[in-house]
């Protein structure tokens, strides 16, 4: 009785409208990031984009990925790549350091090649152990 009542081609376009909503919702979000995040705008430029944006939701979501949509990508693009960064200085600051124990055993090393003197080897474990 159920499938007599909402055929097949209303269920197919019940499920387009709701993913049409949700991603206007999302771009429509994505765009008040994007507006509040650019450092080219200013407050007043901010707030006109944002209202312009509220009051006329269409027509202003469609000029400002005209007018500003390669802008929005650079940005997207700038902040993956400081993200990137970021996480690769981590890791490298991470997994590089060795540990106090084994910079004591390269000093050591040093001392006993007589690269350096035991003024500095003292010198130098007394900052790794502090």
């Amino acid at each position: 009785m159920l499938a007599y009542d909402y055929p097949l081609l209303g269920v197919f376009w019940t499920f387009l409208f709701w993913f049409i909503w949700i991603a206007w919702i999302i771009l429509v979000f994505r765009i008040f990031v994007d507006i509040f995040r650019s450092d080219d705008l200013g407050g007043w430029g901010k707030a006109l984009w944002a209202l312009f944006v509220i009051f006329v939701p269409f027509l202003g979501v469609l000029v400002y990925l005209v007018a500003r949509g390669h802008s929005m990508t650079d940005r997207d693009v700038q902040q993956a790549q400081q993200s990137e960064a970021a996480f690769r200085q981590y890791v490298q600051d991470t997994a590089g350091s060795a540990g106090t124990a084994d910079e004591l055993s390269k000093l050591a090393q040093l001392r006993d090649s007589g690269v350096i003197n035991d003024h500095e080897f003292e010198s130098q474990k007394s900052k790794l152990l502090s």
